[in-house]
């Protein structure tokens, strides 16, 4: 044994007070020892968190060498000093770019040309000065380019304080606004503001009008919405003729319409909330286009004349398909790209709004990622989209929709002399329990044999709706070129595989989330990629509640666990409506008021099934001023975890003090927090 593991030894992790409170519900009586724990103004709270943090440090002093050398590798590959591809917005290119030694992006502008004079519009630098986090919310300019309209939060609680700059002045509006939600836009009048307030749960739940230059007191409030399962946001039209203010939940949507150029006005609405029915709306020429799952599980797409937007006056443009998912829409003057997954994979086409002609791009490899890139003008031919994968670094391209013509406009720098061809991906397919193919994308360093020896990091999310992305991380090449192989489960409750995919992970069906990735990890040790002895996980937010899950269900299978800002204690966090994740939470786990939903929940939320079993390694990470997953979650869960496991594994808690769910900002710090978490698998792998 060294020095050091001695030294670990040594060292007594903290013991949370048990102080018993009795939750009962339906009949049934729940004992949560720690529930103390959710009173940040006990001085005994912040002192438990210390003394975790204290003893982590301890406990990872050794690596602290590791640590430094993680992230000098990992700052060495990025190109500190950067410039974004600038996008043209009328007689304006607009662009952000970075600079070495600084941690926030500058906001620059050239007018006429790229070779005009640089104009910096806003320095998150100087904003960020003299504060331990920053975070930029809106960041919007008038149509006449002459008023920047910005938010920040600097202290990680998403409440964003909304300014108005005078760009040809410089001086400051005397109006401020606090506790605005990060969505805003412009009326065409370029006097006219419409913002959005949030709740005490973060709720962004109210939309007012403002005129620049006057009292926020004087402020029309435009629509307040009273049912907490829905957030509200406003945003315009590519064309510019609309401002749409869309209400959201989890599974029901509402959109009303306000013409642009008489802000003044009153908003119409579009359809009204049905639940199950979602839809988004877009504008061209004389009609509303409406990508809507109503009959439609994969979504299809409708238009509508402006004059007669009734349900009964939709038209049928794409209708909906069993085996493709209709993602979304982009419309320009004359063209209408369309944005689908078929078979796990993202696929794009354009088609030409006065010929019917249709194009399609093309990606070549196996797993990749795609998004629409910065396209603010309507009247344009040419479609900028970002392109990456495992193994390609981000790609910005631009698609002439005309000629079908791509351009490669930057492709994000890797120093140190990355060679793409020394790695490979692949698409491989695991056998869930009862049957189900579930996709894994996967990439290693070229060379690496399947004998079981190889260490592996599998992640993945598995909620919302939301799928994983195969992106490349320059961050990632850490761990590939000390021989790490990283998978991303793309199981149930996102949508890789279609809406029924989203559908059979959610609800009373939440239980194949974490199955899947229980089966995903089985088929990658018996097909040699690695051994549970060799096999680390990862996830945060819903992919912590993942993490959580499967450790309760199967200890065995893992290694070493990183659960960045956990959802863990599922059944009390949503049945306390104080909390985001509670009210419009509902309508993606269920409503534990109801005894079904209560009992299934309980089944699954890793809090209440921590058991006394061995468990693996454990890093959890928290933020303290946390809005989505409050920081009680993760400090609950290692508590008990301290309580009840049987095994003498590392188990640490490491909470930013300063930070919200997104961790540390400025790419410094977020660089020093995830060499922290490489130096903890690596170290706990057996690789250092």
């Amino acid at each position: 044994m060294t020095k050091d593991r001695v030294l670990q030894k040594n060292i007594q992790p903290p013991v949370a007070d048990k102080q018993p409170q009795v939750l009962e519900l339906h009949g049934d009586r729940r004992l949560d020892n720690y529930f103390w724990l959710r009173d940040i103004d006990n001085p005994k709270v912040v002192a438990y968190l210390d003394a975790e943090n204290a003893y982590t440090t301890a406990m990872m002093q050794h690596t602290e060498t590791l640590q430094t050398q993680l992230y000098d590798e990992m700052l060495s590959r990025i190109q500190e000093t950067d410039l974004s591809v600038p996008y043209r917005k009328d007689n304006y290119y607009y662009y952000s770019r970075t600079e070495a030694g600084k941690a926030y992006r500058i906001y620059c502008r050239k007018q006429g040309s790229l070779d005009a004079p640089e104009e910096v519009l806003l320095d998150e630098n100087e904003l960020a000065a003299g504060h331990d986090f920053f975070e930029l919310g809106v960041f919007d300019i008038s149509p006449n380019h002459q008023i920047l309209a910005y938010s920040f939060d600097t202290s990680g609680s998403e409440r964003y304080t909304l300014f108005f700059l005078d760009l040809n002045t410089r001086h400051f509006y005397p109006e401020t606004i606090a506790d605005t939600y990060f969505s805003f836009c412009w009326g065409n009048d370029n006097q006219t503001g419409f913002y959005t307030k949030i709740d005490t749960a973060n709720r962004p739940y109210q939309l007012f009008r403002h005129t620049l230059g006057t009292s926020t007191e004087s402020d029309e409030l435009i629509y307040h919405e009273p049912d907490e399962a829905y957030a509200l946001y406003v945003d315009n039209t590519r064309s510019q003729a609309y401002i749409l203010m869309t209400l959201r939940s989890s599974i029901t949507t509402e959109v009303h319409y306000l013409d642009a150029n008489n802000p003044r006005s009153d908003f119409q609405i579009i359809y009204p909330r049905h639940p199950g029915i979602e839809y988004d709306v877009d504008h061209h020429s004389d009609y509303f286009y409406i990508v809507t799952n109503e009959v439609a599980t994969n979504f299809k797409l409708v238009k509508t004349p402006l004059t007669a937007i009734a349900k009964d006056n939709w038209q049928t443009v794409i209708p909906h398909r069993e085996d493709v998912l209709l993602s979304g829409i982009s419309l320009f003057a004359n063209h209408l790209v369309i944005y689908e997954r078929k078979d796990g994979l993202q696929t794009a086409r354009v088609q030409n709004l006065s010929t019917d002609d249709e194009s399609n791009i093309i990606f070549p490899e196996p797993t990749y990622a795609f998004s629409e890139g910065s396209n603010p003008e309507f009247n344009t031919t040419i479609l900028r989209f970002n392109y990456t994968s495992l193994i390609t670094p981000p790609s910005v391209f631009d698609y002439d929709m005309e000629t079908q013509e791509r351009e490669l406009k930057k492709q994000t720098q890797v120093l140190g002399g990355y060679d793409l061809t020394q790695y490979r991906s692949e698409w491989l397919m695991a056998t869930a329990e009862d049957g189900t193919q579930v996709p894994i994308s996967i990439v290693y360093k070229q060379g690496i044999k399947k004998d079981g020896k190889n260490p592996l990091l599998l992640t993945g999310y598995g909620s919302y709706g939301a799928s994983y992305p195969a992106s490349f991380s320059s961050t990632r090449l850490t761990l590939l070129d000390r021989g790490v192989v990283f998978a991303i489960a793309h199981i149930r409750g996102g949508e890789e595989m279609g809406r029924k995919w989203y559908e059979n992970g959610k609800f009373l069906h939440k239980n194949n989330t974490f199955t899947d990735f229980i089966a995903c990890a089985e088929y990658l040790i018996n097909e040699g990629w690695t051994a549970n002895t060799h096999l680390a996980i990862t996830g945060g937010s819903a992919g912590g509640l993942l993490m959580g899950a499967v450790i309760n269900l199967r200890p065995d299978l893992f290694q070493v666990v990183v659960a960045n800002v956990p959802f863990v204690d599922v059944v009390s966090t949503i049945l306390d409506t104080s909390l985001p994740l509670s009210a419009m939470e509902w309508e993606e786990w269920g409503n534990p008021n109801d005894p079904v939903y209560y009992d299934y929940m309980k089944s699954y939320s890793p809090y209440d099934n921590v058991a006394a079993q061995d468990y693996p390694d454990l890093l959890i990470t928290a933020g303290l001023n946390d809005s989505r997953v409050k920081y009680w979650e993760p400090a609950k869960w290692t508590a008990k975890l301290r309580e009840l496991k049987t095994d003498n594994n590392i188990l640490l808690l490491k909470t930013n003090m300063d930070a919200g769910h997104s961790g540390a900002s400025g790419r410094y710090e977020s660089l020093k927090e995830l060499a922290f978490e490489y130096a903890f698998i690596l170290d706990r792998l057996g690789l250092v």
